[in-house]
């Protein structure tokens, strides 16, 4: 029993395998439901939710009838999906007996996860998806402003990188007296109990959603589930991957990522192919790139995005409870501006859907996919191998300075 106790709930899953197996989910997710794995678009509903939920007179907010505000987020496949996130990645930390409530040392940090959360809100649904749905599911879709959404993900990610590393934003550390005993680590032998007994309810509720004829609802509530235990035992995060790679020349997650996204494109080019199903597109467009820019560089503010913001928030970091507000309030905001203050006519109405299975065919589309994301990844590489280049001739300067 240990030996299978220990690898599962007391040791982080290898990235590689949890993106291949993600990749794989999501890709199964398209075939039987012909939507794809999403958060963004659920908290913008969210905030419609609350809005309503306020007096706020939304029905005439376009943006709102075209991502389908319809019931509330416990009657929408959608939100079980989120939802179902947050209960597999609590689940997981449970039975890992790793949930402990965790305070940021700077005050200033709470601010910085609200800003970053609210601009990286804005800036998905500005580009209408996330690193799930413009990025990860975005692209095994074919749907061209994909690509244009990780180029502008890369540029808004290397300028946030730069952000943090200033003086102002890290602010001065914060120092405390050693003590001279170790502390005493609480034994918390409550949590595995706790997990077992979420699990075994949410999987009854699953369960509840078949049998009554709520197919889509049950899927929402299982491929969630099995998304959240995903992202928190591979410690799944899109910030890192582009973070780390600008940072310390760090490329597992990126490269996973790549693998991950690769896999679901075969098959996801497969499914579609064999059922006719019609691949989910988006606009290309000056809002896909300016998007993106604001993506990347409010999830580097906000230490997180919406996967890793997730997993964080069920792990007990209160940090991710402000990011996680201000992703809805900054996706919220855009449903507002999307109309009311010209933001579709400036930079999204000129735009076009630009799908690669209408350009080049099923063949065409996957092998294009598949070179695109060779590059990427020999562009990972390549900057990672440049990192430690140049940080071993840095070493070397300073041992012959000395």
């Amino acid at each position: 029993m240990k030996n299978f106790i220990q690898p599962v709930f007391q040791r982080y899953w290898n990235p590689y395998v949890v993106l291949l197996i993600a990749g794989i989910l999501s890709a199964l997710y398209f075939g039987l439901t012909s939507t794809v794995w999403a958060v963004t678009g659920e908290f913008t509903r969210l905030g419609g939710d609350i809005l309503k939920l306020f007096g706020v007179d939304i029905s005439g907010w376009e943006y709102y009838d075209m991502v389908h505000l319809k019931g509330t987020t416990w009657s929408r496949p959608d939100g079980w999906i989120v939802w179902g996130m947050f209960i597999g990645a609590l689940m997981m930390v449970l039975l890992s007996n790793n949930f402990k409530i965790r305070l940021p040392q700077q005050k200033r940090r709470y601010v910085q996860g609200l800003v970053g959360g609210i601009i990286a809100g804005f800036g998905a649904r500005l580009a209408l998806g996330c690193n799930l749905a413009a990025f990860f599911t975005g692209v095994p879709q074919f749907s061209f402003h994909s690509w244009i959404f990780i180029v502008a993900t890369g540029v808004g990610t290397f300028f946030g990188a730069k952000l943090t590393k200033m003086r102002w934003w890290k602010g001065k550390p914060t120092l405390t007296r050693g003590t001279a005993k170790p502390s005493k680590v609480k034994k918390r032998i409550i949590q595995p109990y706790v997990g077992v007994v979420i699990a075994i309810v949410y999987l009854g509720l699953t369960i509840y959603f078949f049998v009554t004829g709520q197919k889509l609802l049950g899927l929402g509530a299982l491929f969630g589930l099995a998304f959240g235990i995903l992202i928190e035992r591979g410690q799944i995060c899109f910030t890192s991957a582009f973070r780390d790679l600008f940072l310390v020349g760090r490329s597992v997650m990126a490269k996973a990522i790549i693998i991950g996204m690769a896999v679901s494109s075969v098959i996801t080019v497969i499914i579609i192919s064999v059922y006719d199903l019609t691949p989910i597109t988006q606009i290309a467009a000056l809002s896909t790139f300016v998007g993106g820019i604001l993506f990347g560089l409010g999830i580097v503010m906000a230490s997180g995005c919406e996967t890793g913001m997730m997993y964080r928030l069920m792990e007990g970091q209160v940090l991710f409870l402000p990011v996680f507000a201000g992703n809805i309030i900054g996706a919220t905001f855009l449903a507002y501006a999307w109309d009311h203050l010209g933001v579709y006519d400036v930079l999204v109405k000129s735009g076009t859907k630009i799908n690669l299975m209408d350009s080049f065919g099923p063949v065409g589309a996957i092998l294009a996919t598949l070179a695109m994301l060779g590059v990427l990844y020999a562009l990972t590489v390549y900057r990672e191998k440049r990192y430690h280049r140049q940080l071993a001739m840095k070493r070397g300067v300073n041992q012959h300075a000395s």
